[in-house]
């Protein structure tokens, strides 16, 4: 379903900011991992939803959310999405159905998913780390 409607300069030049990898939460993870001796590929594209960071000797594959597009909290989201309501409503759930789907296929191939929150992992850091290295002694 193709959407048709104009963006304001200003949304359109803050929209281009947004990055697909590489974010200050995914970086901060990545290095407490390393640190803490956890091997690991980034953005791993030979699995499905190429995980923002893929554990493959212990089959684990985290990825860090954005929440409005992945519908963290979708039920207060709803109520504030004012403009282009149907777009956006389209687009979290077309997500959200995807990330159920990439997460049943890695699954499927006996990896554990995790996926957090950006902005809870940016806050509790060191919380994600610790819930990373307890499944990977579970995975042992």
């Amino acid at each position: 379903m193709a959407y048709n409607f104009h963006t304001s300069a200003k949304k359109s030049k803050a929209m281009s900011k947004v990055h697909h990898t590489g974010g200050k939460d995914e970086l901060i993870l990545r290095k407490k991992l390393w640190h803490r001796g956890v091997r690991y590929r980034t953005n791993y594209k030979s699995l499905p939803g190429s995980p923002d960071i893929a554990i493959t000797k212990h089959k684990i594959a985290v990825f860090i959310d954005g929440e409005f597009w992945h519908g963290y909290n979708y039920d207060y989201q709803v109520k504030h999405i004012k403009k282009n309501r149907e777009y956006w409503l389209n687009k979290i759930k077309r997500n959200m159905k995807r990330d159920q789907r990439v997460n049943t296929e890695l699954e499927k191939l006996g990896y554990t998913v995790l996926r957090f929150p950006a902005k809870k992992v940016l806050k509790y850091p060191d919380y994600y780390v610790e819930l990373i290295l307890f499944y990977i002694r579970g995975a042992k």
